[in-house]
């Protein structure tokens, strides 16, 4: 064996140097924003049951790249619909800390319809409440509706039992019936806020 030889055999090939691995890594970044992206978009625009491949191509990679980040689909969904709903609470929570509680909640109701009409991965998140902690935010509504009643003209019992039955109710059936057009729903925020209402 020629000295050439040892040394090509003790010494390891030459990694990527740190600067050879920034591009890598500015590409598996890149590709995993494309991911997240695409699942945002596919699940408001269709629910929670497109499926991996079509979150894949629509955001230009394999699928390989997207099991690599999200080894199940749930696991997608999971990172989606917890950052969705945690905007949606973080509104609710601003709502609920508003000075004039019954406005703050006649301006939440239709915001809050508009939101799960434009998401419906979303709106099935919350509906199923098995992915995200749906409880928690129709306990936070509740105690809106409790706040509004001191503030405006409630009805003396409207509270969390009426949010699960009136709103958790239209909303669920808004989506059976796959109804999109924005009209639709302000009118049934306005039918929300009539039946609260003393």
């Amino acid at each position: 064996m020629t000295d050439q030889g040892v040394r090509d055999t003790r010494t390891p090939a030459p990694g990527p140097t740190a600067t050879g691995n920034a591009p890598r890594r500015a590409d598996a970044l890149r590709n995993h924003e494309r991911v997240v992206t695409a699942a945002r978009e596919l699940f408001a625009e269709r629910g929670l049951d497109v499926t991996v491949p079509e979150v894949a191509a629509r955001a230009g990679v394999g699928r390989a790249t997207v099991y690599r980040s999200y080894p199940t689909k749930e696991d997608l969904v999971l990172a989606v619909a917890r950052d969705s709903f945690h905007a949606l609470e973080e509104r609710t929570l601003a709502a609920l800390a508003a000075d004039d509680a019954y406005r703050a909640l006649v301006a939440y109701v239709p915001d809050l319809l508009d939101t799960l009409r434009r998401d419906r991965g979303l709106a099935t998140a919350f509906l199923q409440a098995r992915l995200v902690p749906a409880a928690r935010l129709v306990d936070l509504i509740g105690r809106l509706v409790e706040a509004a009643r001191v503030a405006g003209p409630l009805h003396p019992d409207a509270g969390a039992l009426d949010v699960r039955i009136v709103l958790c109710g239209v909303v669920r059936q808004l989506i059976v019936l796959d109804e999109r057009e924005p009209a639709v729903w302000r009118r049934y925020a306005d039918v929300i806020l009539a039946a609260l209402r003393s």
